[in-house]
């Protein structure tokens, strides 16, 4: 597999695990907390500069030295997303402390009105699971199934 054709993978991965999450939040009724928004923002970028490097790569318009470089990129992307993830599954998990504003021990119920408003859900609190891993978790775990076949390649690359 090229570099080129890598990247643009990659970058449908990360736009898929975008699609996945609004499938969630506008279909599903899950409303993201503000760890889940910070999840979205490197598969956003991942997305942009995979699909938009790839292309333009694959297509000629950018000298394929930069392959590499774009590469790297994508897979940082991912995997800030992923490690991002797993801080956020161990907040779920009580295992370490969340950031104080969407955590805690306090609880106040003022109604349901606006509960699903940015800002009201808990990051602490897990909205959704399958197999007793919460989407936090399959972010951190499909995120670093794609970073490390990014690296395996590039790696594999090198040393041929």
């Amino acid at each position: 597999m090229t570099l080129s054709r890598l990247t643009l993978l990659l970058g449908a991965f990360s736009t898929l695990l975008i699609l996945g999450a609004l499938a969630f939040e506008y279909f599903g009724g899950l409303a993201p907390c503000e760890m889940c928004m910070w999840q979205r923002w490197p598969h956003i970028a991942a997305a942009v500069v995979g699909i938009g490097g790839g292309a333009l790569l694959l297509g000629d318009r950018i000298d394929a030295r930069y392959a590499r470089a774009i590469l790297i990129l994508v897979i940082i992307a991912i995997a800030v997303s992923g490690l991002i993830g797993i801080y956020h599954a161990g907040v779920e998990w009580k295992w370490w402390a969340g950031p104080s504003a969407c955590t805690g021990e306090r609880v106040e119920f003022t109604g349901l009105e606006g509960i699903n408003d940015k800002g009201n859900v808990r990051c602490d609190i897990v909205q959704w699971r399958l197999a007793g891993i919460s989407l936090a978790g399959y972010n951190a775990i499909l995120s670093a199934a794609a970073a490390t076949l990014g690296v395996y390649v590039l790696w594999k690359r090198r040393a041929a």
